[in-house]
């Protein structure tokens, strides 16, 4: 596969690539720049070898363009791409930082009370937060929260007294030595990728905001100093947007990879860009390989995801929640991304108090300040059960979740986050036995099952209880059980995927053109004769595009399957639409039929109980 990219569709670094070699080819950078014709345009920047994926600095008078459109025919290369630039989602601070004391007497309703333990006023919308506090396990364990974002004011005294802040204990502070061999030195608070030193401090004022929404989520921060409460959680401040709230590509791809690396179990994304970028994709796949949870803003442009995606909110990846803004009223925000499914759940995200730098406090809206109640909320789950892995808490976002009529239509859960149901299912439920619901898995690929998935009882996107069932009885003619029946009419339904296989047009087009061609349409029918009477399916399955079927795409990428079954006189039929999904359990990709199982599969069972046997 190959990615380009328009000049127009949105701003990159000049004089940047990122390109990753194949992994059948690559021999490292050194072969790559040994290439004359390569090393004369540019030079090697950093290198993520565990994803085989560098970063390069262009020499003088080479256009990203132009390079891109060279390395297309480059064959160590996979893919290239511009170092595309990401932005905050945020609106800024409304009204400038205040004290907590200001901010109590401009607002009487908020009943800031520094003695009370339970009180929660960041919002009044009714997340039941302090409900959720109440049923709380005695648990020491205090998960880890990546805040990916322009950094935290760690002096705060709300992040100070409550030891939230997460500190690296295989480092010894200020020796300038890196103690922990982790490729950072004095790397204690986290690390600053934006002038790569080891001072995550906020310039911006984003992340400090979003970071005490985070710790918010899981107690009082509104409290005097001297009376804040120890921390349940830890936050790690990790700086990639600069004092303007712009960062990149490749540095958020550093920041992404140190989280994996050190520990962190959620992974907090307050920011985001139009265009899609293969590698940050492929790196948010490895955090999704690690069983983390991946809480990204939606978006604040009004903008319908489905038709206009935003990443990394878009990226249809099963650890990935894209999380839109609402009201205290539970109302969409009017600048808040949607969209019916891509964008999964909802919370608040208008005028939301948090910490500021300098000990202060302000209020700030965007889905920049809804993503960090659904990461502070997933923390706590994962603090109440940490087997649970990212697929599994975006389920239990996603279904344990208050239904509101105002998101009809535009979120898949149609709902916003309910801190106390997440966290009394996670508390009374068996969680390596949990399988999200199928609806929760809308618009995402199949990528590598998660470390932990083995003791989550999944099977990437496929539910192996369904499989089980359906596989468990061949088909006799008896009508006794439709499962072989379906099972049957699915394995021929997947027997033209043999023949895309072998389809290898390695047609070379122009970058810029490649979106450009219409996506391959593949059609089947399938029979299964019973005596002297048939069952017919059809298949219609899409690629996701380019000039030539691409098996990858269609088989890991979300390749759609419609079924069509026919009664044997032809009077009735239905259709139910499917994803191929890869099943980690059998080794095997096979289709699963989010809608209308039950029906498809009544309907096969009465038909099939009327067939006449032969004798024998």
């Amino acid at each position: 596969m190959f990615f380009s990219f328009s000049l127009g569709a949105q701003d990159h670094v000049p004089g940047e690539l990122i390109v990753k070699m194949k992994e059948s080819r690559a021999q490292g950078s050194s072969r790559f720049l040994g290439k004359a014709a390569i090393n004369q345009k540019m030079s090697l920047k950093r290198s993520w070898k565990r994803h085989n994926i560098y970063q390069f600095q262009l020499k003088p008078g080479v256009s990203v363009e132009q390079a891109i459109n060279d390395l297309h025919f480059d064959d160590d290369v996979e893919y290239a791409e511009p170092n595309y630039i990401l932005r905050k989602q945020s609106t800024g601070i409304e009204g400038g930082p205040k004290s907590l004391a200001e901010i109590a007497a401009e607002n009487e309703s908020l009943q800031i009370d520094s003695f009370a333990s339970d009180s929660f006023a960041q919002t009044n919308a009714d997340i039941r937060a302090e409900e959720a506090w109440g049923i709380l396990a005695l648990n020491p364990d205090k998960p880890i929260v990546a805040v990916i974002d322009s950094g935290v004011d760690y002096n705060h005294y709300v992040f100070q007294e409550s030891g939230a802040l997460w500190s690296n204990t295989g480092e010894i502070p200020n020796n300038s030595i890196d103690d922990d061999g982790n490729g950072f030195v004095d790397d204690v608070y986290g690390w600053n990728f934006v002038n790569n030193s080891n001072d995550p401090m906020d310039d911006d004022n984003h992340g400090t905001h979003v970071a005490g929404i985070v710790l918010g989520m899981t107690q009082d921060i509104l409290r005097n100093p001297g009376d804040v409460s120890p921390a349940k959680i830890q936050i790690m401040p990790l700086k990639f947007l600069d004092h303007n709230g712009s960062g990149t590509t490749a540095s958020a791809i550093e920041a992404i990879n140190y989280a994996i690396d050190n520990g962190a179990s959620v992974l907090n994304n307050s920011w985001g860009g139009g265009h899609y970028s293969q590698a940050l994709y492929d790196v948010i796949v490895q955090s999704h390989n690690k069983g983390l949870a991946f809480i990204a803003a939606a978006g604040n442009a009004a903008n319908n995801n489905d038709t206009s995606p935003t990443y990394p909110a878009s990226y249809k990846i099963s650890n990935v929640v894209s999380v839109a803004a609402t009201s205290s009223q539970d109302n969409l925000a009017s600048f808040s991304n949607f969209g019916s499914q891509s964008v999964h759940v909802a919370s608040p995200g208008i005028s939301i108090i948090s910490t500021l730098p300098n000990d202060s406090f302000g209020y700030s809206s965007g889905t920049s300040m809804a993503a960090p109640f659904a990461a502070g909320l997933s923390a706590l789950l994962v603090r109440e059960k940490n087997q649970i892995n990212g697929h599994q808490v975006k389920g239990v976002l996603f279904e344990y979740s208050l239904g509101v009529q105002d998101l009809l239509g535009k979120v898949a859960s149609q709902s916003r986050i309910d801190a106390f149901e997440a966290v009394n299912f996670v508390q009374n439920t068996d969680i390596a036995s949990y399988v999200p619901n199928s609806s929760a898995d809308r618009w995402v690929s199949n990528v590598d099952a998660p470390e932990t998935s083995s003791q989550a009882g999944g099977c990437g996107l496929i539910s192996t209880k369904l499989l089980q069932k359906s596989l468990q009885k061949p088909f006799d003619g008896s009508g006794g059980s439709s499962g072989g029946t379906t099972a049957a009419l699915l394995a021929l339904l997947l027997a033209p995927l043999l023949v895309i296989n072998i389809l290898k047009l390695r047609v070379k087009i122009k970058p810029e053109y490649r979106r450009a061609y219409p996506r391959m349409n593949i059609q089947s029918e399938v029979s299964i004769a019973v005596g002297d009477q048939k069952l017919i399916g059809q298949m219609s399955s899409i690629s996701l595009g380019g000039a030539r079927i691409d098996t990858e795409a269609l088989l890991e990428q979300g390749g759609v399957v419609t079924l069509c079954v026919a009664s044997p006189v032809g009077d009735k039929h239905f259709e139910v639409q499917g994803q191929i999904v890869w099943c980690e359990e059998k080794k095997a990709y096979g289709v699963k039929f989010a809608e209308a199982q039950k029906e498809a599969q009544d309907l096969v069972s009465l038909w099939s109980s009327r067939l006449a046997k032969k004798s024998s």
